[in-house]
């Protein structure tokens, strides 16, 4: 059975061909070849492993963080522009596929990637993503010529040439279809066409109602009304980007000065100036094509095709389908999301509310990131989180410090470590430098410590924590309540896995630096007067398994929740109440329930949300004890008494780590928040706060 899926984002015969042509940032090639050959566009290299560079003078470990990518700027509008004219001049060619230059180097085994354009054609709408797509797939981009009438139908046929061809040579990998609005269409009825065939479906705004597009009306007059006098494409043009002003200011103001950003942006704007003219001719004749060809019921057959389909192959039932909606786009149906995710069975949906029509050249969204965040990357039948985990990149860890400045003011985060001689440090200069390492410690109330842990990790030692992460981040056993998956987005773009023996096993064998909290859910909600208070299950849960690789284990504390605020309406006061009682066990049947052969308080895994306190914020203190190290005991931690006294070890030794810090704490002069920005207005805001003697 062929596993498909699909995201849809919110917000006759012929050969195929790719031909050399300069750009202003790297060029295309679209050289004549059959659809049966393989491309031969770029070589491969095997990018997971950790390859260690000098930068600067300084060591950069590449497993972590993708450093390669930020070194090459992100196209602008103004190059799409400069790119689109070269495209937009007719040919006479027929519809061709191309693979843009600049996409460089890829993962070993990358899945292929076809771009299906939307209304103009071009296949330009993943310029501003080329270089990063590139490093992850083999991306060929469809371009159908100004002048082409292809109807519907025989463009469907071709894309389906190439996908059953390349199937045909690589029947294990995905293909992707990334369908931009009218490509969008064009990717579910190739779906519909070819259910046996492993698809997975990306589609941003796909224009499955364009009858119902405020278009409509105007696309008589255009028939009639002479092209230079066409006064409809403002109107369309507005209807796609939503805000184009918005769309060009987003894409000028990158962190510059003033003057770099009113330069570019007049750089922008006089680019959109001179491409007006020729943008006209081709949405115009895009326009008239595709209203003379019936596109509405064309649109509305591909969308019913799959739809039928779904319910005669047990292939299409089990596709997922992952959506972008732009929020401000008027072009497709504001309700359209709520259809498609209705109608086609596992479908994820992302909306982007501040972006139009063309989500995939506005500032702000990163279709890799977006893609690592709903776990759609593959390379086999299934995606596998560990080998199929995309690197971060330095604009990720940015946007999610910047999420998490707040925290950061609040809480100033101190941490400590052990070294090997038992000397504890401030910093992170005892944490092993080579995995694999296991970190086991205490779960602060709503699991406020994480965020800060891993980007301080990033930070200081450039090492990612693969968290080990209740199931409920990563799906459902029922729609409900519970927040949107989309709300957990970032712990899966940061390497959170599901819990599973399996994913441990192979975090383990890839030597990553892995964050388990064997509390769990029952530690982060716990019930009053219960601050510190570890709640681990009786069993070993994963000595053995960290003998089995040799890792060291790492345990620590974390306190300070208790300067943030208190529970004053804990689980037992909920479940006296009807009402929440029924609640709680409605949230808690949503979720995947974990340990359901343990008893006691730590098989007590209700999914429900205290009722919390807040206060004036204290101080967050991390203390790293000295590593437990399992290399050499394998066999002897086989034993399952041996394995269970290291287990209350470990354990024994958190409750020393938080014991440590309750008490130095008192000795802080910064612990309490006004002597912190006290300190940091005098001496800087980058400034690291003092904190207590060691």
């Amino acid at each position: 059975m062929a596993v498909t899926g699909a995201f849809f984002v919110a917000g006759g015969c012929w050969s195929v061909f790719r031909r050399d042509m300069k750009s202003a940032i790297g060029g295309m090639r679209m050289n004549p070849i059959s659809v049966s050959t393989r491309p031969l566009t770029a070589s491969s290299e095997q990018a997971v492993a950790p390859v260690v560079e000098e930068k600067g003078g300084k060591k950069i470990s590449k497993r972590f963080v993708d450093v390669d990518v930020s070194e090459v700027e992100r196209p602008s509008l103004q190059d799409y522009f400069e790119q689109s004219k070269d495209f937009i001049r007719s040919d006479g060619g027929p519809p061709r596929w191309f693979s843009p230059l600049e996409c460089g180097t890829r993962l070993e085994n990358s899945p292929l990637l076809l771009f299906l354009p939307g209304i103009d054609g071009v296949g330009l709408g993943l310029m501003m993503h080329h270089h990063r797509l590139g490093r992850i797939f083999d991306i060929w981009c469809l371009h159908i010529p100004v002048m082409d009438r292809t109807p519907f139908a025989e463009l469907v046929k071709l894309v389906e040439r190439t996908v059953q061809s390349e199937n045909y040579h690589s029947p294990d990998k995905p293909i992707y279809l990334v369908g931009e609005s009218l490509g969008g269409c064009l990717a579910l009825a190739v779906a519909a066409r070819n259910p046996d065939i492993d698809l997975a479906l990306i589609l941003a705004n796909p224009a499955t109602s364009f009858g119902k597009s405020p278009l409509q009306p105007i696309i008589p007059l255009m028939d009639v009304m002479p092209d230079q006098l066409n006064l409809g494409v403002p109107y369309m043009l507005s209807l796609m980007t939503g805000d184009p002003l918005g769309m060009v200011m987003a894409t000028a103001e990158k962190g510059f000065s003033p003057q770099q950003t009113i330069g570019e942006l007049l750089q922008v704007l006089g680019a959109l100036s001179a491409y007006f003219s020729e943008l006209m001719v081709k949405v115009t004749g895009s326009f008239r094509y595709f209203a003379s060809r019936n596109l509405p019921l064309e649109a509305e057959d591909a969308f019913l095709s799959f739809c039928i389909c779904k319910f005669t192959s047990p292939c299409c039932e089990s596709r997922n389908i992952d959506t972008f909606q732009g929020g401000k786009d008027q072009f497709i149906s504001s309700q359209e999301e709520e259809r498609l995710c209705h109608a086609l069975p596992n479908c994820k949906i992302r909306k982007f509310a501040n972006n139009g029509h063309f989500l995939f050249l506005e500032d702000g969204i990163d279709l890799v990131t977006v893609i690592k965040g709903v776990c759609f990357y593959r390379r086999a039948k299934c995606h596998d989180y560990v080998s199929d985990y995309i690197p971060l990149v330095p604009s990720e860890v940015r946007q999610e410090i910047e999420k998490h400045r707040w925290i950061n003011i609040a809480a100033s985060p101190v941490m400590f470590s052990t070294m090997e001689d038992g000397k504890i440090v401030r910093g992170l200069a005892g944490i092993p430098s080579e995995g694999p390492v296991l970190f086991v410690g205490y779960h602060m109330l709503l699991g406020l410590e994480v965020a800060p842990m891993i980007l301080e990790f990033l930070a200081e030692r450039n090492i990612l924590l693969r968290g080990i992460a209740h199931p409920m981040i990563f799906k459902r056993s029922r729609s409900g309540s519970l927040p949107d998956l989309s709300s957990f987005d970032s712990y899966r773009v940061f390497g959170a896995v599901p819990v599973s023996g399996s994913n441990f096993y192979k975090l383990m064998s890839s030597k990553s630096y892995i964050l388990l909290y064997p509390g769990g859910i029952r530690e982060a909600l716990h019930r009053k007067d219960e601050e510190y208070k570890l709640f681990w299950p009786e069993s070993s849960e994963f000595i053995r398994m960290a003998a089995r690789f040799g890792a060291k284990i790492v345990p620590f504390g974390v306190v300070g929740e208790d300067d943030i605020g208190e529970v004053v309406i804990d689980y037992d006061d909920l479940m006296k109440i009807p009402y929440f009682r029924d609640q709680i066990r409605d949230l808690t049947n949503q979720s995947v329930i974990l340990r359901t052969e343990s008893s006691g308080d730590v098989a007590n895994q209700d999914v429900h949300l205290p009722g919390v306190l807040p206060k004036v914020p204290g101080r967050f203190y991390y203390f790293f004890g000295k590593p437990i190290e399992t290399e050499g005991r394998k066999h002897e931690l086989r034993d399952k008494e041996k394995a269970h006294e290291l287990y209350l070890h470990a354990k024994s030794e958190v409750e020393s780590c938080l014991a440590y810090l309750k008490e130095k704490r008192k000795g802080d002069p910064y612990r309490d928040l006004l002597p912190r920005l006290l300190y940091q207005a005098t001496h800087g805001f980058t400034k690291e706060v003092p904190t207590f003697d060691i």
